[in-house]
C-alpha cells in the first residue's frame, strides 16, 4: 500500500498497473490452500512427502556416523545421539508427541481424544552394522513419520480410533554389546536384568553406557520401558527386503507371512599340531581338514535335505513347504597358531541356520551335529559342537498380513492409475498380485511378537544388497511403502465415517 501512496498522481496508467498486480496478488493468495492441497497430493499420493521429503531425511540420517567415511551408528553411540535429535525433530513437525525412554528408544506418538487404548505400534532400528547401508532400519522409521504427517495436513491425524506410536528402537543389530533387540526386547518385556552387566570390547557395560547419557541404568528403569500387552493391539514394521526375490518378481512391495528362526552352532576340532613338511600326509591328525570336510557337509545337508532327513510320519519325509527357506552358513573359521608352515593343532568355526519351520532347523541340528562326531572318529580328531544361540521362528499375525496386502494392492493400483493419467512409466514393475515372503533375517518384529501380534512389509532394493554402503532402493518405491502405510493406517486406525464426511465436505 505505501507503493500505491507514493505514486505520483500524473501516471494514472502506473496507478492501474499496480493496482492490477495488488488483485493478482490477492487472488494467488487466496488460491494458495488448493495449490497447497495439490501439492501435498491432492491426487491422493503425497509424492513431496513419501517420496522427495523421505528420501531426503534418509540421506541426512545416513551422514550421522561414528566413523569417518563410512556409515557406523551404535548402541548410545555419539553419532546415536545426534541421530535421535534429528529424529525427534521430525516426529514434532508430524504432530507427534515425543520422548526418550530409559534404553534410549525414541518414541512419537498421537493420542487421539476417545481413543481405544490398544495403540498401533510402527517402527524400526536407528542403529546400524559397521559400514552400513543407509536403508536397514532408518527406511522404517522415516516411512512411518512421513506416513503420519500425510495424516496430519490432510487432517486425518485427529480422526484416529486409536493411539499411533511410532518406536525408534536403539539397537537392533546387536553391533556394540553382540547382543541383538536390546530396543524392542525393552518394549517386550523380555530384556534380563542381566543385560546391564553386558560389555563391549573396550570394557564398557551397557549400565555404563546408559548412565553416560543420562539414563539410569537400573533394574527398575529397565522395568519402565516394557509395554502391557493390553496397551498395545498390534506392531507394524516397514523394512527393506535385504533380499532378492522382489526384484526378480519385478514388484516394489511384498508381504511378510513369518521371519525364519536360527541357530548359530560352534564347532571346535582339535588335532595334532605339528610341522608342515616333516609329518607324512598318512600319519596327520589335520583339523583344517576336517573343517573343509565338515563345511561341504553342511553344504550338502542344507541343499539336499531330504537324503538326510525323515520326519514326517504319514510320507517318511519333510514337505516341500516345509523345507522352503531353509539355509545354512559358515561365516567364520578360525586357526591355530595359524602359521603358513604348521599343522593347525585347533580349528573353530562357526554354523548359522535358519528356516520357517522350527522343526526342520532342529532335525538339521540334531543330524549336523551327529555327522560333525562321524567325520571326526574318520579322520582321528576331536570334535565338539556348542549352541551359541536359539531364536524360534516368528509367523506374522494372518490379519495383519490380509491388511497389509489390501493396503498394497489400493497403493499399487493408485499409483499405477496415476501414471496412466499423466503419461508416465508408474512404479516399475507395479502389475501382479502382492509378493507374500518369509523373512530370513532376523527383525525387530520378532521381539516385539512377544508383546502382541506382528505384521511386516518388504521394500524392494537393488541385488538383494545390504549391511553394505551399496544398499540401494528406488525412489519411488519409497514412495510406494510410505502410502501402502498411509493406506494401512486409513484402513485400520481412522474413523471411516469421519473420514468420508470430511472428504465430501473437501470436495
Amino acid at each position: 500500500m505505501a507503493l500505491l501512496l507514493s505514486c505520483p498522481r500524473r501516471h494514472p496508467s502506473i496507478h492501474l498497473l499496480i493496482l492490477s498486480a495488488y488483485a493478482i496478488f490477492l487472488l494467488l493468495a487466496s488460491l494458495l490452500p488448493i495449490l497447497d492441497g495439490l501439492e501435498l497430493g491432492g491426487d491422493g499420493l503425497y509424492r513431496e512427502i513419501l517420496r522427495d521429503e523421505t528420501v531426503l531425511r534418509l540421506k541426512e540420517l545416513g551422514k550421522i556416523s561414528d566413523g569417518e567415511g563410512y556409515l557406523e551408528r551404535t548402541f548410545l553411540s555419539p553419532a546415536s545421539i545426534r541421530a535421535s535429535a534429528v529424529i525427534i525433530s521430525w516426529m514434532k513437525d508430524a504432530g507427534l508427541t515425543t520422548w526418550v525412554d530409559q534404553m534410549g528408544n525414541i518414541h512419537g506418538r498421537f493420542e487421539p481424544t476417545n481413543s481405544t487404548k490398544d495403540a498401533l505400534l510402527i517402527g524400526s532400528h536407528m542403529d546400524t552394522v559397521i559400514d552400513a547401508g543407509m536403508y536397514d532400519g532408518a527406511l522404517g522409521i522415516i516411512c512411518a513419520i512421513s506416513a503420519l504427517k500425510v495424516l496430519k495436513v490432510t487432517g486425518r491425524l485427529q480422526r484416529l480410533t486409536k493411539p499411533v506410536e511410532v518406536i525408534a528402537f536403539s539397537d537392533e543389530e546387536g553391533v556394540r554389546f553382540q547382543t541383538t533387540f536390546l530396543g524392542s526386547a525393552a518394549v517386550a518385556g523380555t530384556l534380563p536384568e542381566s543385560i546391564l552387566q553386558v560389555s563391549d570390547k573396550s570394557g564398557t557395560t551397557v549400565q555404563d553406557v546408559l548412565k553416560l547419557n543420562s539414563l539410569e541404568g537400573t533394574a527398575n528403569a529397565l522395568g519402565e520401558v516394557r509395554y502391557s500387552p493390553e496397551s498395545v493391539g498390534s506392531y507394524v514394521e516397514v523394512h527393506m527386503e535385504q533380499g532378492p526375490v522382489l526384484e526378480a518378481l519385478r514388484y516394489p512391495l511384498g508381504v511378510v507371512k513369518g521371519i525364519a528362526g536360527q541357530t548359530r552352532l560352534k564347532v571346535i576340532i582339535n588335532g595334532s599340531q605339528g610341522h608342515a613338511g616333516t609329518v607324512p600326509m598318512k600319519l596327520r591328525r589335520d583339523p583344517m581338514v576336517a573343517a573343509a570336510e565338515l563345511v561341504l557337509t553342511l553344504e550338502t545337508l542344507c541343499k539336499e535335505p531330504n537324503k538326510f532327513l525323515t520326519y514326517d510320519e504319514e510320507c517318511g519325509c519333510f514337505t516341500e513347504e516345509s523345507l522352503a527357506g531353509l539355509v545354512c552358513t559358515v561365516g567364520e573359521l578360525l586357526t591355530w597358531p595359524s602359521a603358513s608352515n604348521v599343522i593347525p593343532g585347533q580349528v573353530n568355526f562357526t554354523v548359522d541356520i535358519r528356516a520357517m519351520d522350527d522343526k526342520v532347523r532342529e532335525t538339521i541340528v540334531t543330524s549336523f551335529s551327529r555327522l560333525v562326531l562321524q567325520r571326526c572318529d574318520d579322520r582321528l580328531v576331536d570334535c565338539a559342537v556348542e549352541q551359541k544361540h536359539a531364536a524360534a521362528a516368528t509367523p506374522c499375525d494372518a490379519q495383519l498380513t490380509l491388511q497389509l496386502e489390501r493396503a498394497t494392492r489400493s497403493t499399487m493400483s493408485s499409483m499405477t492409475a496415476a501414471a496412466a493419467a499423466a503419461a508416465l512409466p508408474g512404479v516399475r514393475g507395479a502389475g501382479g498380485e502382492t509378493p507374500v515372503l518369509m523373512s530370513g533375517a532376523g527383525h525387530d518384529a520378532m521381539a516385539m511378537a512377544r508383546l502382541t501380534k506382528v505384521g511386516m512389509l518388504f521394500v524392494r532394493c537393488r541385488g538383494g544388497v545390504s549391511h553394505s554402503p551399496e544398499e540401494s532402493v528406488l525412489d519411488d518405491d519409497v514412495w510406494a511403502a510410505g502410502l501402502a502405510l498411509v493406506n494401512f493406517i486409513d484402513q485400520n486406525a481412522v474413523d471411516a465415517a469421519a473420514s468420508a464426511t470430511a472428504t465430501t465436505a473437501e470436495s
